[in-house]
C-alpha cells in the first residue's frame, strides 16, 4: 500500500509557493497578454496559502501525534505561516516577509521529517505505531 509522506508533500508545496511568489513574476510576466493572470491574483494567492496551511498542518500534526511528540516543528511552522499571511497585508515588505516565511515553513517540515525518522520505536503509551 502506498503511503503519502506528508512532510515531503508539505516541503514541495512550500517550495512551489516560494517559486510562485519569487520567480514566477520574472518569467511569466507575459501571461496577461493571453488573458491569464495568476500573478497578484488574490484568489490564487489565497488558494495557495490555504493549500500550504492544510497540508502543512496535517503533516506536522500527524508527525507530532503519531511519532515524535515534539511541538517545536509546530511552533516553527506557526511563525513561518504568520510571516506568510503578513506578506499579503504588507505588500511593500512582501519579499522581506516571504523569505523568513519559506525558510521557517520548510525548516519545520524538515525537522518534522527528521524527528519522525528518528522515532522508529514506541516510547510513550499513547504512541500509535
Amino acid at each position: 500500500m502506498n503511503r503519502i509522506n506528508w512532510d515531503t508533500l508539505g516541503i514541495t508545496a512550500s517550495v512551489a509557493c516560494a517559486i510562485h511568489c519569487a520567480i514566477l513574476p520574472l518569467f511569466l510576466s507575459s501571461l496577461p497578454l493571453f488573458g491569464i493572470n495568476i500573478i497578484n491574483n488574490a484568489v490564487f494567492e489565497g488558494g495557495m496559502i490555504i493549500l500550504a496551511f492544510t497540508i502543512g498542518s496535517y503533516a506536522l500534526w500527524h508527525g507530532y501525534k503519531q511519532h515524535h511528540h515534539h511541538v517545536i516543528p509546530l511552533w516553527i511552522f506557526s511563525f513561518g505561516f504568520i510571516f506568510l499571511v503578513l506578506k499579503e497585508f504588507f505588500i511593500v515588505y512582501e519579499r522581506w516577509l516571504l523569505i523568513p516565511a519559506v525558510l521557517l515553513i520548510v525548516s519545520a517540515h524538515f525537522l518534522n521529517y527528521r524527528l519522525c525518522r528518528k522515532a522508529n520505536h514506541c516510547h510513550v503509551q499513547d504512541c500509535a505505531h
